[in-house]
């Protein structure tokens, strides 16, 4: 019987062709673990996002309320002897009797904003280092410029605090708008501004927005102003916006610590 004229010997030096369907497999078996991996990875990427936008925010908010009872609960034990003003200097309008002097890391007071919340708060923390800002905290700038206190006689208490993650303090900046209100308050004072201009967007490099005049704000000269800074856009650290807004009035504390007009429910 004569062989099929297609088929090819087997013998020293030639080796039999593998099944087209062993090839097939392989090729097939490649793809599943090609596909398994993305997979994982995209289950990676999805606990990294949700660590980075919701568990921090958890534990942003946790740490912050805790600072927060602790800095209350040391305002409601009563006064405490603080630093003298230096002699020969008369307190601004509006200043506590013995100005507190506050280092990195101390707790100052709270920021309140109607326009991003009834009951909006944050707690005003010195610093605005990561380690700072990741406790859910509004952060005063220490650098390149000092921020001025709100009792300051003039100057720019300007803050930042993250827009995204670790408690996103800022992640409504952007519906604060002209003549809102801006409440800071402080131990035994509440400091009223009014917003007079926003930015929507500038580079992260553009320290002037935080000088104690503000660049690009409209104010002309010296004053008592407040300046709220985050990252733009949303979910990305690229650009920066502020926020500025100008002191119209002091109000003292009274012992229910009743909040000024702005902040009360109509």
């Amino acid at each position: 019987m004569q062989d099929d004229e297609t088929a090819q010997p087997v013998g020293p030096g030639r080796e039999a062709a593998p099944p087209a369907g062993r090839g097939r497999s392989r090729a097939l078996a490649a793809l599943g673990v090609f596909g398994e991996l993305l997979i994982t990875l995209g289950l990676v990427l999805g606990l990294f996002v949700a660590y980075s936008l919701w568990w921090t925010n958890v534990q942003a908010d946790r740490a912050a309320s805790q600072a927060a009872d602790r800095l209350r609960g040391s305002w409601a034990a009563g006064p405490t002897a603080g630093p003298s003003a230096a002699p020969g200097t008369t307190p601004a309008p509006g200043a506590p009797s013995a100005p507190e002097r506050f280092a990195a890391g101390d707790d100052v007071g709270f920021l309140h904003v109607p326009a991003m919340g009834r009951d909006y708060q944050v707690l005003i923390r010195m610093g605005t280092s990561t380690e700072v800002l990741d406790e859910g905290v509004a952060g005063v700038y220490e650098q390149p410029y000092r921020a001025a206190m709100p009792w300051d006689q003039a100057g720019n208490f300007s803050l930042a605090a993250h827009r995204d993650g670790h408690g996103a303090k800022f992640h409504d900046l952007d519906a604060v708008h002209k003549g809102d209100a801006v409440v800071v308050e402080t131990k035994d004072k509440w400091y009223v501004y009014k917003v007079d201009n926003t930015l929507a967007e500038t580079s992260k490099y553009d320290t002037g927005i935080v000088a104690p005049v503000p660049a690009r704000s409209g104010y002309a000269g010296p004053g008592r102003y407040i300046t709220l800074t985050t990252c733009t856009p949303v979910y990305t650290s690229r650009y920066r916006m502020a926020v500025w807004g100008s002191l119209v009035r002091v109000d003292d504390v009274d012992a229910k610590r009743t909040p000024p007009p702005e902040l009360r429910r109509s």
